[in-house]
């Protein structure tokens, strides 16, 4: 998957350092999820009937992709690595399905970052936070995958997801006050990490 999705995104200065950027700005495929993760290893702090067949508003996603776009595009520029949505690459649902996908992405990527801001509609945050991280996190994952997740709400947003992101994963979290404070701290995460592998304090990805 990772030269699949390095392929398609092009060159950069570092075009093998993959930075998979999650955020709702659009509807997660929650019914799939539901059928491929254990229930029992989501927080009991997810209310999956709020979850399911909930209906979107369409401006708030679209200021939730806006900001993920430019977000992408200045990580791209300013650090040169290969961040990336999940829109991005061309898997065909026909293929793989949404919720495998971003399973997928997220183990192939050095760096995974999920993005919560308070215009983006985060009925769905929960069940795909759940179902990314406990792949990243099973018994079997090397524990430096854990330096590798990034979870980062606006100030403001309040979710019993955000402490158990906490305390169940450990995920390093961040909040922000505007884009500008969002950009700054997801390019010194990420350049702290391309660091980290140059210096073989983490293993680079192959």
């Amino acid at each position: 998957m990772r030269d699949r999705i390095i392929d398609e995104l092009g060159d950069l200065p570092r075009s093998r350092f993959l930075v998979y950027l999650m955020g709702p700005y659009q509807a997660f495929d929650v019914e799939r999820a539901l059928e491929d993760v254990d229930p029992e290893a989501i927080p009991e702090s997810v209310d999956f009937g709020t979850l399911v067949g909930s209906e979107h508003d369409l401006e708030r996603d679209e200021a939730a992709l806006d900001l993920l776009l430019e977000v992408r595009d200045r990580l791209r520029t300013e650090a040169g690595v290969n961040a990336f949505l999940a829109i991005d690459v061309d898997v065909p649902l026909a293929e793989t399905d949404a919720a495998t996908q971003s399973i997928e992405f997220a183990r192939a990527s050095n760096a995974v970052v999920y993005v919560v801001p308070a215009a983006g509609d985060n009925l769905g945050v929960g069940i795909e936070v759940g179902a990314v991280l406990e792949a990243l996190f099973d018994d079997e994952t090397p524990a430096h995958r854990q330096e590798r997740v990034l979870f980062v709400h606006e100030s403001g947003v309040r979710s019993a997801m955000i402490a158990a992101v906490r305390d169940r994963w450990e995920a390093r979290i961040y909040s922000y006050d505007d884009r500008e404070e969002l950009t700054r701290q997801l390019r010194l995460f990420v350049r702290d990490l391309v660091r980290k592998e140059r210096i073989g304090e983490l293993p680079r990805l192959e």
